[in-house]
């Protein structure tokens, strides 16, 4: 048994050479060989000679940056029943997604740095990637979030609409205070509650307590996103703040962004997320529940417009919002099911179905999925396939054909959205730091991630 364990280590300080894939780089693809020494990707070549090194034969798969997800909600601490940040991350380098940075309502909600730094050190025992942890708002805890070392924390978190305990940031007074003094990145999810919660009461005394679920986009209107995501950006323009507004789901926020291509010509930047890119409000009578998200699923023009804001650079980011719960909690009548799914696992395949449909190019797939959130985030050596970053990388076959089942889904939680959709292509490898996480199928668990770090003004 030890000689079998010295054999491992050995084996994990080995150069990894991938042969003869497609890489697809910085809006470029090319067929290239790819050293991976130390955990870095140490050269990049036609022909690469390192007879010492693994060899992977990487002939008709495409190899990729490791996605960059900066929206996921894995649970830990106070809510592992729907999930935890081993199962999770699991699912996400299953999936490609090789570093995440996750949301602050957990229980407690991370609203001190004590909590903060207790996440990150369950994130170094138990992450499969790599991890940040955003730091949350409330409106009572200015002196906490003025705390934050941006450096080593990915961002602020507000949310501007309906969260987990006591989360909501509906003070002006305390917004301008942080859109003013906050020195990082500030992430907003934008929902007006005033306007929801009139809405819901509207529906309320048309339906009771049977509220359909058909009724979410209409509750969770576009009138209530646009005066929110408004809001927030007319705060950054004021305060000249980092601000990046996430999960966009309506045609009508888009007129708040910019064109502009760089992140150096932007302070206020966006998100589109898988479900808005996928769902429409027609899918709700076969799905219900399990696309009941905040923001909601809206209408086919939305998703349309949505889609088409990818080409125009009006929506800089695609991330999942993976927020799992569990079957039963799904099964509930509306007013009492909570909002949120998982998505990590299917976000790279799901992309790559709508790049096979045309609505997205691969070389869109990359810049939107892990360059853009590198850039935006500034996060330090990841996010692109370049000698001395590191080795976060996915090969992905595309044309290798997959059907979702129970039996294949990693979440905690056991299902997915896609239960029953077949998928074109399928992630055949997945490197975090240079390990191999990944590979057909079988997941690594003895691997663990690192933390993210970041640049600073």
């Amino acid at each position: 048994m030890e000689n079998e364990k010295i054999k491992q280590e050995l084996k994990m300080t080995k150069d990894t050479l991938i042969k003869g894939a497609t890489m697809v780089n910085e809006n470029s693809r090319s067929i290239k060989d790819l050293l991976i020494s130390k955990g870095r990707i140490k050269d990049i070549a036609d022909q690469i000679n390192a007879p010492e090194a693994i060899q992977i034969d990487a002939k008709g798969l495409f190899l990729l940056p490791g996605l960059i997800d900066d929206q996921v909600h894995f649970r830990e601490p106070g809510l592992t029943h729907k999930g935890c940040i081993a199962t999770e991350s699991a699912a996400a380098a299953a999936g490609g997604i090789t570093s995440f940075m996750e949301m602050p309502n957990t229980d407690p909600p991370t609203l001190t740095q004590e909590l903060l730094e207790a996440k990150y050190e369950l994130g170094a025992q138990n992450a499969r990637v790599n991890y940040s942890f955003f730091m949350g708002a409330s409106n009572e805890n200015l002196d906490e979030v003025l705390k934050t070392d941006f450096s080593r924390v990915c961002g602020l978190k507000i949310f501007m609409g309906s969260s987990t305990g006591n989360m909501l940031v509906d003070s002006r007074e305390t917004l301008e205070a942080i859109f003013k003094e906050a020195k990082g990145l500030i992430a907003v999810h934008c929902e007006d509650e005033t306007t929801v919660r009139k809405n819901m009461e509207l529906m309320k005394a048309k339906y009771g307590e049977l509220v359909p679920i058909s009724a979410h986009p209409w509750i969770r209107s576009e009138e209530a996103c646009y005066l929110s995501s408004s809001l927030a950006v007319e705060l950054a323009k004021r305060h000249n703040t980092r601000l990046h507004v996430l999960h966009i789901s309506t045609a009508k926020e888009l007129s708040l962004f910019s064109e502009a291509r760089t992140t150096k010509d932007k302070r206020i930047t966006s998100e589109a997320c898988i479900h808005h890119l996928w769902f429409s409000e027609k899918d709700y009578l076969e799905k219900g529940s399990l696309i009941k998200w905040n923001p909601a699923v809206k209408t086919a023009a939305d998703r349309e417009a949505l889609r088409k804001a990818l080409h125009s650079d009006k929506i800089d980011v695609i991330a999942s919002d993976h927020a799992p719960h569990t079957w039963e909690e799904k099964k509930k009548p509306y007013l009492s099911c909570p909002s949120g799914g998982p998505l990590v696992q299917h976000s790279l395949v799901a992309l790559l179905d709508l790049m096979h449909a045309g609505h997205l190019s691969l070389e869109q797939i990359v810049r939107k999925a892990a360059h853009m959130p590198a850039e935006i985030f500034r996060v330090k050596e990841r996010g692109y396939l370049r000698p001395g970053y590191h080795a976060d990388l996915v090969l992905v076959d595309l044309d290798d054909q997959w059907e979702v089942t129970e039996e294949n889904i990693l979440y905690q939680c056991g299902w997915s959205p896609f239960i029953g959709h077949t998928f074109r292509s399928k992630v055949k490898h997945t490197f975090v730091n240079g390990e191999h996480v990944y590979n057909n199928g079988t997941l690594n668990q003895n691997i663990r991630g690192q933390r993210l770090e970041f640049h600073t003004d």
